[in-house]
């Protein structure tokens, strides 16, 4: 049996930004107010943190400042996955070297490795650093699936602790939590699905909505965890058009423009990500006063 990196609620922190660099002194602010909402982990230079447009030193810099910054306060899990297994390994040594608590790595995107590739890739990285792995399952964004026997064969590494599974399919993840037991951490990658697929048994979530509402989502993911999915079930309930809205457009946007109507100031995004339209900004606007964030 592994023991999951973290139970309820992971932060997929965005990367604030001044005069096109990284804004550290933001985001040790962001991250002290993940941690006062009881939030477990961060993850940090994902998806949401637009870890494709950081440079390597500034990508490495930014794990390595979250991990002295939150000193074990709250649990880091390094993005350092990519589509060149080399450099996925470099970034990986890196940011376990600097004591990050585990490692995130997307399927390789745009070359699309097959499924017996995906199990190299993977395993190549988790027989080379000293902390473990999570698998990062987002088709819509690389193109390509990890199947469910491929999970089966990456579970039985050592190294390998879990997956974030967003592929949008309930059923994809239940058949992986049938083939994997308790040997393959299980999270949803995607705040609309918090509730039901902690209800069949996944640990938690790795979350954008924590970025603007970390205490409701923390308190999404503890009543999973304490069985109570009648509560769990209003409160998504209750923040699924803020989910949606902050899905409108290609993350990280909708979600920096939030914090930043919310007063946080983690700055623009990067290009090729430009400013969202009218139309769904007023989608936005309304779905924060709705949850009472604005």
């Amino acid at each position: 049996m592994k023991q999951p990196v973290f139970q309820g609620t992971c932060v997929a922190i965005v990367t604030p930004l001044k005069d096109g660099k990284v804004n550290f002194a933001k985001l040790s602010e962001i991250l002290d107010q993940q941690i006062e909402a009881g939030v477990a982990a961060v993850a940090i230079c994902g998806t949401t943190g637009e870890a494709p447009t950081l440079d390597s030193e500034e990508h490495l810099e930014a794990i390595r400042h979250t991990i002295r910054h939150c000193a074990g306060r709250m649990k880091v899990i390094a993005g350092t996955g990519s589509n060149d297994t080399m450099h996925s390994l470099y970034m990986s040594q890196s940011a376990a070297d600097a004591g990050a608590d585990a490692l995130l790595h997307v399927t390789p995107y745009y070359n699309k490795p097959t499924q017996r590739g995906l199990i190299a890739h993977y395993t190549y990285i988790a027989d080379r650093v000293k902390c473990p792995l999570i698998l990062y399952n987002v088709p819509s964004r690389t193109g390509t699936n990890i199947a469910v026997d491929t999970c089966r064969v990456l579970s039985e590494h050592p190294n390998i602790n879990g997956i974030k599974e967003a592929s949008g399919s309930i059923t994809h993840a239940m058949h992986i939590l049938n083939a994997c037991g308790d040997q393959l951490t299980v999270w949803s990658g995607n705040d609309d699905q918090i509730v039901p697929l902690m209800s069949i048994g996944a640990k938690g979530v790795i979350s954008v909505l924590s970025n603007v509402a970390p205490r409701q989502t923390v308190a999404i993911t503890d009543a999973c965890l304490r069985g109570d999915f009648a509560e769990a079930a209003r409160l998504q309930l209750r923040y699924l058009e803020l989910i949606d809205a902050l899905f409108c457009e290609t993350n990280p946007i909708p979600v920096k423009t939030a914090m930043n109507l919310m007063g946080m100031e983690v700055g623009p995004v990067k290009l090729p990500l430009v400013d969202m339209e009218e139309k769904n900004l007023e989608r936005l606007k309304a779905a924060l006063k709705d949850t009472e964030l604005l």
